[in-house]
């Protein structure tokens, strides 16, 4: 019970800090244009009466909670899942290509990774491009390679997909190479010991090892994962998708809905963190591990 107070006390504490700095920035954001609009009405309100206009704008340059919320629920429950306003629709839009780009992603980075530590060639040339390449900014990166496949008749999932890829490939790179590297040189020279092969003692040592480092990586690479389909859904011109959700709401300056779909991007962001969590504990216990 102490356990379980110690951490929503702190979590809840924060969230309504965040809540009330919202509110506070939206005030202050959208107390502008209102005043504007009350000089043209002729209207002089009062203090209470202005907070609650800024806090009930259309268009607002900062929606309130309340409002992101109302039309989060509105676009997630109260809409046919196949309408093109559905929150969810368009989330399992972006995330075909979110689960796609993390799987292509996560085997390209462990297969990285095993050849790294296998090959000392790869490790003093291969590692430092890899690090490399994650410091070239991704809207630079997903217009290339879309235009790129587009030239060649690839277009729709996998170029959102490849996009995910670029970008989730790099932490579970990093992890499975720490992972693999984990086992402590008196374990290995026990399999040195008993006469065990690289392969007996990739499997049977190293492998195991590196389970925990793998999938605290690919907590991150999924998160990663969905950015990059995001981002990747910018430059399509797609009609679907968060990204495309966003790229709309922008264009047609409906600020309330562009942070419903931001919130709606961060509820699955936390929902594939979870599960690949869930999966991963999974994963340790029935290979020996302990709960934590």
């Amino acid at each position: 019970m102490d356990r379980l107070r110690d951490k929503i006390v702190p979590v809840t504490t924060l969230l309504v800090i965040l809540v009330v700095a919202w509110y506070a920035f939206a005030v202050l954001l959208n107390s502008p244009f209102q005043r504007d609009l009350d000089r043209r009405a002729g209207e002089t309100p009062g203090t209470v009466e202005f907070i609650g206009k800024t806090l009930t704008q259309t268009k607002p340059t900062l929606p309130s909670p309340d409002q992101v919320a109302t039309n989060f629920f509105e676009n997630t429950f109260l809409r046919k899942i196949t309408s093109n306003r559905s929150l969810i629709y368009h989330s399992w839009v972006t995330l075909s290509s979110t689960l796609l780009g993390f799987a292509f992603g996560t085997v390209l980075g462990i297969v990285i990774a095993v050849g790294i530590v296998h090959v000392t060639t790869l490790d003093r040339s291969l590692m430092p491009w890899i690090i490399a390449s994650q410091t070239i900014p991704i809207l630079a990166v997903a217009p290339m390679i879309i235009v790129v496949l587009a030239a060649v008749g690839i277009t729709g999932l996998i170029p959102k997909a490849l996009i995910s890829t670029y970008l989730s490939f790099f932490p579970v790179a990093v992890g499975m190479v720490k992972g693999l590297r984990s086992p402590e040189l008196m374990h290995l020279d026990l399999m040195h010991t008993y006469n065990a092969s690289r392969s007996q003692t990739f499997w049977k040592l190293r492998m195991p090892a590196s389970v925990p480092f793998l999938f605290t990586s690919m907590k991150v690479a999924v998160a990663a994962s969905l950015v990059g389909a995001i981002v990747g859904e910018l430059p399509t011109g797609a009609v679907a998708g968060i990204g495309a959700k966003l790229l709309a709401a922008a264009y047609y300056s409906q600020s309330i809905d562009m942070w419903s779909a931001l919130v709606a991007g961060s509820v699955v962001a936390a929902l594939l963190v979870v599960a690949v969590g869930i999966v991963g504990r999974f994963v340790e216990r029935s290979m020996g591990g302990r709960p934590a």
